[in-house]
């Protein structure tokens, strides 16, 4: 009794702090509209509003953005071929995320926004799709939601879970109730054991935890081929080429000082630049010109020039093609204490890693990549711009940097099959 009032104070002050701060939703989705417009509309989806032709959906999964769709991909897909008869609706928080489900399965998954954490929404949200089974990828622990599948007997699975140390301490400032709403959850399928550890920390139960490792590695092949092809038509094949990839804007002046650099013994180098967000493309195409390169870009100008130094790459959904294009990738968000971005990518395409020293949100994934020898740190624009010029002008250095990140690929594949044997079982009858 005491438990369950305790619980229902600590849900109560949580739920009227997030009314209280509806306001300050609306004026988030503004700001962030002006800079980019999807967030501008379908606001009723953020609040759980929705048409009547929207169906009933008896598996739910939840993607946060384009990194965690990306990941869920050979699960979502291996789902939908085991279980062709399941409606699945696929929720996403950005419209980035929201692009890659359209662009990934189109009309053939239900996609909707996941509405904010009040109990109103999250109530309709439920309601309305009906979920038989709530699959949640990596770290998206919303108390109210929680509560809610608890509440309506919705088993729920955090799939892919990691939980960097950064976050544990910010989840701690709700600590009593997240470890309320963590003991709610039917089974944590943790990345690794330092993750798992972090989850036992902040309350999930022990006998729930299981480590099935990281889907990431279980990216399914793209082939390149005819796209590097046509991407390299123009250029050459031999021209030296990098990729500066999801770049934020504090790493951009690094971005194009190390390019500038590199420009000065490979006069010919070529820099392909994916800013994260799209509302930095304009800036990236604005900033190397202003920094006195010839620019084209993916939008404007379909592919590289020949005279062109800088190309921007301000489409979505086309990063790993374009690292397939390139002989040297880095990896942006670790230069700043962003704390990285998938570092897998560019090794399933044969193309040498370079990141900064800030990868708290990939630790595990850079652990074992630095111990194979499979990437390089560097610490700013001049350590950037050397080994740039030492992995170009060493191809024996390039290749065993590639073949290392293929072999830890390889040896890190089986992520999905551990977690489709764990989720079989709650799937709804056919």
């Amino acid at each position: 009794m005491q438990a369950d009032l305790t619980e229902r104070v600590l849900r109560g002050l949580y739920s009227a702090a997030l009314y209280l701060l509806v306001p300050v939703t609306l004026y988030h989705l503004v700001w962030r509209g002006f800079r980019q417009r999807a967030y501008l509309q379908r606001w009723d989806e953020r609040y759980a509003s929705y048409p009547e032709t929207v169906p009933a959906a008896p598996l739910w999964l939840h993607a946060v953005s384009v990194g965690e769709v990306n990941a869920a991909a050979p699960l979502v897909n291996r789902l939908r071929a085991l279980r062709p008869d399941l409606q699945l609706v696929v929720t996403t928080i950005t419209p980035t995320g929201s692009e890659r489900v359209r662009a990934l399965w189109g009309d053939a998954v239900t996609h909707v926004y996941l509405p904010y954490d009040l109990p109103g929404a999250v109530g309709r949200f439920l309601d309305r799709f009906r979920p038989a089974l709530a699959l949640i990828v990596e770290t998206e622990l919303w108390p109210n939601l929680l509560f809610g599948c608890r509440d309506r007997g919705i088993p729920t699975y955090i799939l892919n879970a990691r939980l960097s140390a950064r976050s544990l301490r910010g989840y701690r400032v709700l600590g009593p109730l997240i470890r309320r709403a963590l003991g709610s959850v039917h089974r944590v399928a943790a990345q690794s054991e330092d993750d798992a550890r972090r989850f036992l920390e902040l309350g999930a139960l022990p006998e729930r935890m299981q480590v099935t490792g990281n889907l990431k590695f279980d990216m399914a092949a793209v082939d390149t081929g005819a796209f590097v092809a046509e991407c390299r038509a123009g250029l050459g094949a031999e021209r030296p080429a990098w990729i500066a990839a999801s770049t934020h804007e504090d790493e951009e002046a690094a971005v194009l000082a190390a390019h500038r650099s590199l420009r000065e013994s490979h006069p010919d180098a070529l820099l392909l630049w994916a800013p994260r967000h799209p509302e930095r493309f304009r800036a990236a195409v604005q900033g190397a010109r202003e920094a006195g390169f010839a620019v084209a870009s993916r939008s404007e100008d379909g592919w590289p020039r020949r005279d062109c130094a800088v190309f921007v790459v301000d489409t979505l959904g086309e990063l790993l093609r374009f690292y397939a294009c390139a002989q040297v990738a880095f990896v942006g968000g670790s230069l700043q204490a962003i704390g990285g971005h998938n570092l897998l990518e560019p090794a399933a395409t044969g193309t040498a890693i370079l990141s900064g020293p800030h990868l708290h949100n990939f630790a595990d994934i850079a652990r074992r990549l630095r111990e194979a020898g499979a990437m390089r740190i560097v610490t700013d624009a001049a350590s950037l711009a050397a080994a740039l010029r030492g992995l170009f002008d060493d191809a024996g250095a390039r290749r065993q940097l590639t073949d290392s990140a293929a072999q830890l690929l390889e040896d890190g594949r089986g992520a999905l099959a551990r977690t489709l044997a764990l989720i079989e079982p709650a799937l709804p009858a056919a």
